[in-house]
């Protein structure tokens, strides 16, 4: 860390851009707000983020900066107990923040977090994000911003006749986590990181953010392991001209009936995230050239190791935005779902529930694992509740192991209980195995890289560092493979019309 002055407690680094000037806190050097991409308002909303300019002199890296502009589903009254972000918020948002050691020498592991929300909502400064326990233990942690909602993946008719023929459209966030990633390339090593040994991990919209990274050729060389946490891997990707035709939807909610680009981007922010949509990666082609659910399907993704699991409650997701009673119409509790689970009891709603979590989440993430590659998969569930909530918390909420991995226990947005020493032991074992993929890319001798055959899931439950179990939810999870395949064949179709035909 040649490149930092160990100032006690307001260390500088002196990066490619200018200097910095954080805080020591505990056993972290950290820098908040930092920019990785000019400010994306006026003529460059919506379109790739640019460098932001280098400065003169020392800029204070002490306080966050402002979350993207957002909205949580209509029938939460306070997105932030469910992982929103407070204000301040702004189109000012493409920040990041860096937990260095303040002890390890040089270069150190990298970890690169892109945070849940259904990519509407959150931030990378979020009390439970963050770094002093990875920095402790000799690892650089880096969150980011990127944009959120009609911000993020939007795509109009009059921004695609705007843009140059090779210019990526609809993508917005992955563009600007592909930019936060380069940022990490070229600077990361003035914090005492080493740009070679980059693991992007992230959770829900984060890790399904990362599938889609993983099939970007605009992304690869720019991490070397990945985590996915709750990030499914069946969810299809938006085709351009469906996008474009939600765009226009938008504009028209707003007012705007044929607008041209100057007149979207003439809509303040807030408007914008008043209208409801669904935001995810764009089949544009090309960012995207084909749905990241195809692209696994043919073996064209980024080689690297790979860790990826759910929760044993990520059906928790079902209880905002009447998500039951939706996923109700495409999971019939019927009589065959009711002997895939007995242990539902014939309940109508458990049977959704349990038909939700593994086909939206269980069977994709081992369908990911299983895929042919040369490098590893490990595989996990996570199915520890604290023990303060298990009365009214019958398995593990979708989300619920971020506060292990990042030991952030006592930071939970929805009212921390007080957590015991059980609780504490299993944040602690948890946390060691992202930390020993982050340095060694495995996560322990005796957690074993999936193979198909032997099917073994590293369980964490109230076995003090989780345990390997064969067969974890196999009988349902088959049953859900073998649906999900017709789901990757008509992707794959869809995919070759698209390409024969030249349309999104």
């Amino acid at each position: 860390m040649d490149q930092i002055n160990h100032d006690a407690t307001h260390p500088v680094v002196r990066t490619p851009s200018g200097d910095l000037r954080g805080r020591r806190e505990g056993p972290a050097l950290v820098f908040r707000g930092v920019p990785y991409a000019a400010v994306p308002v006026g003529d460059l909303r919506w379109r790739p983020p640019l460098p932001f300019p280098a400065w003169r002199g020392v800029r204070e890296a002490a306080d966050f900066g402002p979350s993207a502009p957002q909205a949580g589903p209509a029938d939460v009254a306070d997105i932030v107990s469910i992982g929103g972000a407070p204000e301040p918020t702004g189109e000012d948002c493409l920040t990041l923040n860096v937990w260095a050691p303040a002890e390890t020498p040089a270069p150190a592991p990298v970890m690169v977090w892109l945070h849940g929300g259904s990519n509407r909502m959150g931030a990378g400064s979020l009390p439970f994000y963050d770094g002093a326990a990875f920095a402790r233990d000799g690892v650089v942690l880096v969150s980011v911003n990127y944009r959120l909602g009609h911000l993020g993946f939007f795509a109009h008719p009059a921004l695609t006749a705007e843009a140059a023929p090779d210019a990526p459209l609809g993508n917005q966030a992955l563009l600007d986590q592909i930019a936060a990633l380069e940022w990490v390339r070229d600077h990361i090593s003035a914090f005492g990181g080493d740009p070679a040994d980059v693991t992007l991990f992230g959770e829900s919209a984060g890790g399904l953010d990362i599938l889609a990274l993983m099939t970007a050729r605009r992304a690869r060389g720019l991490f070397h392991k990945a985590v996915v946490q709750s990030g499914g891997g069946w969810l299809p990707a938006t085709p351009l001209k469906t996008a474009e035709a939600r765009g226009v939807a938008a504009a028209t909610a707003l007012g705007l009936t044929d607008p041209d680009a100057a007149a979207l981007r003439a809509v303040a922010p807030e408007r914008l995230t008043a209208v409801e949509g669904a935001f995810g990666p764009v089949v544009d082609g090309r960012l995207l050239d084909r749905d990241p659910i195809s692209a696994f399907a043919r073996g064209d993704f980024a080689d690297v190791p790979l860790m990826i699991g759910v929760n044993s409650g990520e059906d928790s997701l079902l209880n905002y935005g009447g998500g039951l009673k939706r996923f109700g119409k495409l999971i019939k509790p019927n009589a065959a779902l009711a002997r895939l689970y007995p242990q539902a009891n014939g309940d109508e709603e458990q049977l959704i529930r349990l038909g939700f979590r593994d086909f939206a989440f269980a069977a994709p993430a081992r369908w990911v694992a299983s895929r042919p590659r040369r490098s590893r998969a490990w595989l996990y569930a996570f199915d520890y509740v604290e023990e303060a909530r298990r009365e009214a918390m019958p398995r593990a909420n979708h989300a619920a192991e971020i506060f292990h991995v990042f030991e952030t226990l006592d930071r939970r947005p929805d009212g921390p209980p007080p957590a015991t020493p059980a609780d504490r032991a299993v944040s602690a074992a948890m946390h060691a195995r992202w930390i020993a993929f982050a340095k060694t890319s495995a996560p322990g001798a005796d957690w074993p890289a999936y193979v198909p055959a032997e099917d073994a899931w590293m369980v964490f439950d109230r076995t003090p560092g989780g345990q390997v179990k064969r067969g974890w939810w196999k009988t349902a999870l088959d049953r859900h493979e073998r649906k999900g395949r017709l789901l990757i064949l008509l992707l794959r179709a869809r995919d070759r019309l698209r390409r024969l035909f030249a349309v999104g």
